[in-house]
């Protein structure tokens, strides 16, 4: 029988990088086509590997995947479908920044066969969206999700940002009620991070901008908990709320759920147990390597059982049902609570896990730390 697997294709083009993002884009969107040309050799020569797979989802991430012209975007929807096994009935995912769609094309990636539409909103204030970078204004938003309705989506996210220096908790609550007013099937909630290399991190290392304290950070967290349960919405990862269970990105539960996960395009991880390996970083050196017929991999790695244990509960941790206790004994062979009896202990006796119908879950104070606990494992 086929595994479940999902597929992700890094599409690395933005039309400007925002001062926050630590994914690898360029704003050299004169490239774009020979990326495709690379992207389709790509994908036959991982073909073969990866047959025995039936494909769940797929999801064109980025830098800005709605930059891509919708013949480029024909191109790569075909040749997925020519070279891969993906369910028909799957969720197929486009991000799109607010700005770069309009009617036409956001009916075309419709018919072509997505079904769900992510836009980058990040909040609904002009100055916010000016200091963090962001090409679009909040009328900008709400015409890209009413067009997206008109184009037949019915499954929509809304990305949010928290957590960043500027924000205050009023700002943050009328960016929640905006964008609860648009009734997104799905809305997710990141804190901004001050990641190495990006233009935020070394304003940082000049004293121009400082991160929020960890109790600023949990406090947003749970202002957009309650506000949006008290709107239908479910948490259920620790970033992320769906309206009921058929909305919960099947894509990311991929990754939670630790199943193997094969991604294209430059900088594009892949997870296929034991092995992990990543894509060069660099779109002219992916090009060039593919026109050679060559996989543009950078590194490779294999894991060993102790860390795909870690890994796998870790993952899980992230979701409201927690580790499934006998799921990690048919895959490992060990029972998680006598391996981990040490850590567990001293977990539950800082009331931060608990074992409950048959899972090992984070506790509400557990969710506010799990990164942190994520190290026991």
């Amino acid at each position: 029988m086929a595994q479940p697997a999902g597929l992700y294709i890094h599409v690395p083009f933005c039309e400007q990088k925002c001062g926050y993002c630590d994914f690898y884009s360029i704003t050299t969107l004169e490239l774009m086509a020979q990326y495709v040309d690379a992207l389709l050799e790509e994908i036959r020569l991982r073909a073969a590997q990866w047959a025995s797979m039936n494909f769940h989802t797929v999801f064109l991430g980025g830098g800005t995947p709605s930059l891509l012209q919708t013949d480029q975007l024909e191109r790569i929807w075909h040749a997925l479908h020519q070279h891969f096994h993906i369910l028909p009935e799957g969720e197929f995912t486009l991000e799109a920044n607010p700005g770069t769609v309009d009617y036409p094309k956001l009916a075309f990636i419709k018919k072509l066969g997505f079904n769900r539409i992510s836009f980058g909103a990040q909040s609904f204030h002009a100055a916010e969206l000016q200091f963090l970078g962001r090409i679009h204004t909040a009328a900008d938003i709400r015409s890209s999700v009413t067009m997206a309705r008109q184009a037949g989506f019915t499954n929509v996210n809304l990305d949010l940002m928290t957590a960043f220096p500027g924000i205050t908790p009023s700002s943050f609550q009328q960016s929640l009620t905006e964008a609860v007013t648009l009734q997104p099937e799905h809305i997710s909630c990141y804190t901004l991070i001050f990641e190495p290399g990006t233009p935020f991190y070394k304003r940082m290392e000049k004293g121009e901008l400082s991160p929020l304290q960890d109790d600023e950070e949990m406090a947003y967290y749970q202002q957009a908990e309650a506000f949006l349960a008290s709107h239908g919405y479910e948490q259920y990862e620790i970033s992320n709320f769906a309206r009921g269970h058929p909305y919960r990105c099947q894509h990311n539960l991929i990754y939670w759920n630790h199943q193997p996960y094969l991604g294209l395009g430059p900088s594009a991880h892949s997870f296929l147990p034991p092995q992990r390996w990543g894509n060069v970083r660099s779109v002219r050196q992916y090009i060039q390597q593919l026109q050679r017929g060559e996989l543009p991999v950078t590194f490779r790695e294999t894991l060993q059982p102790g860390q795909l244990m870690a890994e796998f509960i870790f993952l899980h941790l992230r979701l409201k049902e927690g580790v499934p206790l006998q799921a990690f004994r048919e895959r490992f062979g060990e029972d998680l609570t006598e391996r981990y009896r040490t850590s567990l202990k001293r977990l539950q006796t800082e009331g931060l896990v608990i074992l409950r119908n048959g899972h090992l879950q984070l506790t509400r104070r557990g969710w506010y730390v799990a990164d942190a606990i994520a190290t026991y494992f």
